[in-house]
C-alpha cells in the first residue's frame, strides 16, 4: 500500500477529498489500462471519494454533460494510455481538463490481459486522489 492521500487502508473520510464531490471519469478502452482507468473510478465511487460520470455523454457532446463538466469544482479525469481519448473528448467539447492522470505514465504497460492487476489498480486510485488536491 502507498501512503498517498487516499490509499486503500483508509475510508472515504480520511481520504484528501472527503466530501465525495469529485467527478470521475475514464476511458474505458479496450486494454487493461483502460479497464483499470474504469475500475479505479467504480471503486472510488463506492468508497465514496467522488462519482463516477460518463465520459461518453461529454464525446457526444450532450449538453448536459458538458455543461455538468465545465461546472464542477472538482474532477478527476483517467486516460488509460498515450493515446489520450479523454484528453481529446475534453478538447473536442471545450471542457477544461483537469485532474488528469495518463495509467501507462504511471509505469503500467498496455496490454489486452484482463485479468486486473490488484497492486497496479491501487497505484491508479492513489494517483486520481492525489490529482484531485488542491483543485477549487
Amino acid at each position: 500500500m502507498s501512503d498517498s492521500c487516499c490509499n486503500t487502508t483508509s475510508k472515504s473520510a480520511d481520504c484528501c477529498s472527503p466530501d465525495g464531490n469529485v467527478m470521475l471519469l475514464a476511458c474505458s478502452g479496450g486494454s487493461n489500462v483502460g479497464q483499470l482507468a474504469n475500475q479505479a473510478c467504480m471503486e472510488l465511487t463506492q468508497e465514496g471519494f467522488g462519482k463516477m460520470y460518463c465520459l461518453a455523454g461529454i464525446g457526444g457532446e450532450l449538453s448536459g454533460f458538458v455543461a455538468s463538466a465545465k461546472d464542477v469544482p472538482r474532477m478527476v479525469v483517467l486516460d488509460g494510455c498515450e493515446v489520450g481519448c479523454a484528453k481529446a473528448i475534453f478538447n473536442k467539447a471545450g471542457v477544461p481538463l483537469r485532474g488528469y492522470v495518463v495509467l501507462t505514465d504511471l509505469g503500467i504497460g498496455k496490454n489486452k490481459n484482463f485479468n486486473l492487476d490488484r497492486a497496479a489498480l491501487e497505484k491508479v486510485k492513489d494517483a486520481a486522489c492525489q490529482a484531485a488536491q488542491g483543485q477549487s
